[in-house]
């Protein structure tokens, strides 16, 4: 795994840049990523491009040794353009224009934004794409940050229209699809309809999912514009982009299918305090992340690229944009670093080189200081990148346990929650992290993907189980575990005729006739025989059945349903319910299980075993009992990395 930083040659006297190369290199950087928001330095008036300072920034670093990542620049339109044509914004659900003064600003619809896009895209390739330090491209830049993704502009209405008409034929087709005879909402023609938003009281879900399915579409096609002209005028580079974690506004599935490499945005203590974790989850692990944040993340953009990932930007140390800022536990930063390469990462870069000492972002670390004096993460970049030199290449193979993650659900679930608690990316975390406490590595694969050859299956939850989807997940003889609200809607977001769940009742024979949402603080109880008790929370499902309830509720109702190598789980399950269905799968499909400490992880690779201690505390991992570590210490300390050798 390589190791690089972003860097702003624009942001820096042009007296510094070698220095700075010959810095990264002696730290251990050998690729530095370049270009994102410097369009307004690239053509600051319309038509006129000034390629000096770029072509010397590229042949200063290039002159240290080190590879550049040049970006399209597209994420940050300049003034003059936006002046141009100043309908380009995005309009926001309130329908108020996103304005200058940021970044973003741009809807993904409007034709001349997209012209002029390809422009400065092909532009950018005729010049460097053959330049011998170029051998990546990113597109843009976090696709979707500040909720860019849904736009409700004219330009956005008008390619809805379009969009609409090549999926439904005529507009009778979609006002029963959608069932526009409720409240009276048919139409006439295409033309008639508009985006969901501004209406009285909630819009039509059908309407809202198509709406996310042409914003996703938006985002995908828009992408695939740049990567084509970067092919053609650069061929053998490699293109990526960097989506951001915890993000679901968009199926980054279709995003990944134009590129070489899925990267993302790694910063565990900014996700950790602005997500859904408990109070005494921030306070365990302040300084640390939860142990399984990058690592589902890791596994989510591996499977979003037939493999090839990376690291675009990783946390360095305090960032500027969560609502509390603490700084990493010493050590934290290599241990990030090292786990990235022990799940398969290409490459791993910092962001960012130096700390800014102005606009927006001065608060936020990078490697060096804005006085230019290494910061505590300088250090820890190198140890790790001696800790990769000494381990060498490792191959991320193939997991034992897959899960299925789907973007769609995640759009499903956050349209008709029917429980604001409800939360299809935390239920999928908690199914992943189940796996992970008890040492077991993951696959997190879309519904598309090929799901022979695992020994687990696991499915969150998929309220659009389609009639292939089933049959997938037919052709498996591994154990399967299928959560809530799988089955329970057709393609146009209607309760199939049959009930939940739908598609699926072929392998699991059970009718679901009701559902309910709990409040928070409402926990339902229960007890297995043999291995003690468990609860459910926020959602819980009638089941009607012939099969005997495998987990039921001290009042009797059954929870969990076992057919063959197929469970479905009719609730939220607590942790205890989700390792006792763990540990049963495991015993079924020889699946070796390691539970481990709290805050203790581990990851497999071709060669070697890797362990991370994200708990505060010392962990003795002689229990383990794999031999002396060729990396660390069996007695891990805080924020330390210890590595095995496979016998």
């Amino acid at each position: 795994m390589k190791l690089g930083c972003c860097y702003f040659p624009e942001h820096w006297p042009e007296e510094m840049w070698a220095d700075d190369a010959r810095h990264m290199a002696e730290i251990g950087l050998s690729m530095v990523r370049i270009g994102e928001f410097a369009w307004s330095r690239i053509e600051p008036e319309p038509g006129r491009f000034d390629w000096g300072w770029l072509d010397r920034a590229i042949g200063t670093l290039h002159g240290a040794g080190l590879t550049v990542m040049l970006c399209t620049p597209t994420a940050t339109p300049p003034k003059w353009l936006f002046d141009q044509m100043p309908d380009m914004a995005a309009i926001d659900e309130q329908g108020r224009p996103r304005g200058f003064g940021s970044r973003r600003h741009y809807c993904f619809s409007h034709a001349g934004y997209r012209e002029q896009s390809r422009r400065i895209t092909l532009a950018l390739a005729e010049r460097y794409g053959a330049h011998p330090a170029i051998t990546a491209w990113q597109t843009d830049n976090e696709y979707g940050c500040h909720d860019t993704v849904l736009s409700f502009s004219d330009a956005a209405a008008a390619r809805f229209r379009e969009w609409l008409e090549a999926r439904y034929g005529d507009i009778g087709a979609l006002n029963t699809a959608w069932g526009n005879v409720f409240w009276s909402m048919e139409y006439r023609s295409f033309g008639e309809v508009d985006p969901p938003h501004l209406t009285v009281t909630e819009a039509n879900p059908a309407h809202w999912l198509d709406y996310r399915r042409f914003a996703s579409d938006e985002v995908a096609s828009f992408n695939r514009e740049q990567t084509a002209i970067l092919r053609q005028h650069s061929p053998g580079r490699d293109i990526t982009h960097n989506f951001m974690g915890f993000f679901t506004e968009f199926d980054h599935h279709d995003v990944g299918r134009d590129l070489d490499v899925a990267t993302w945005d790694s910063y565990p203590l900014g996700f950790l305090e602005q997500f859904w974790f408990s109070a005494e989850e921030k306070q365990a692990y302040l300084r640390q992340g939860h142990p399984d944040i990058a690592a589902f993340h890791h596994d989510l953009y591996r499977g979003c690229s037939n493999g090839r990932w990376g690291v675009m930007e990783q946390q360095p140390g305090p960032v500027n944009w969560a609502r509390f800022n603490p700084a990493p536990l010493p050590g934290m930063v290599a241990l990030w670093t090292l786990e990235a390469f022990a799940h398969g990462a290409e490459f791993t870069a910092y962001f960012r080189w130096r700390q800014a000492p102005f606009a927006q972002e001065q608060m936020h670390a990078g490697l060096l200081r804005p006085d230019n004096s290494e910061a505590e993460a300088a250090d820890e970049a190198r140890s790790a990148a001696e800790a990769i030199a000494m381990l060498g290449t490792q191959e991320a193979g193939k997991a034992p346990a897959a899960l299925i993650f789907s973007y769609e659900a995640a759009w499903v679930c956050g349209i008709q929650p029917q429980g604001r608690s409800f939360r299809y990316l935390e239920l999928a975390y908690e199914w992943y992290s189940a796996l992970r406490r008890q040492g077991v590595d993951v696959d997190i694969v879309g519904p598309d993907s090929d799901l022979r050859g695992y020994k687990a299956v696991l499915v969150p939850a998929m309220p659009i189980a389609t009639r292939i989807f089933a049959d997938k997940l037919a052709a498996l003889d591994c154990p399967v575990l299928i959560g809530p609200r799988s089955g329970s809607k057709t393609e146009c977001f209607c309760i199939p005729g049959d009930l939940a769940p739908g598609q699926l009742r072929e392998l699991i024979p059970l009718t679901v006739t009701r559902v309910e949402s709990l409040r928070d603080g409402v926990w339902e109880s229960g007890v297995s025989e043999k291995e003690g008790g468990w609860t459910i929370s926020r959602w819980r499902e009638d089941v009607s059945s012939e099969l005997t309830a495998e987990f039921a509720l001290n009042d009797g109702r059954g929870i969990v349903f076992a057919n063959g190598n197929y469970r479905y789980v009719a609730a939220w399950p607590d942790r205890s319910l989700l390792d006792l269905l763990i540990g049963r799968i495991a015993a079924e499909a020889d699946l070796k299980l390691t539970p481990l400490p709290e805050g203790l992880r581990i990851r497999r690779t071709g060669s070697h075993i890797f362990a991370f201690n994200y708990s505060a505390a010392a962990i003795d991992t002689a229990s383990l009992g794999l031999g002396a570590p060729v990396l660390g210490d069996a007695q891990m300390g805080p924020a330390s990395v210890t590595v095995w050798r496979k016998a």
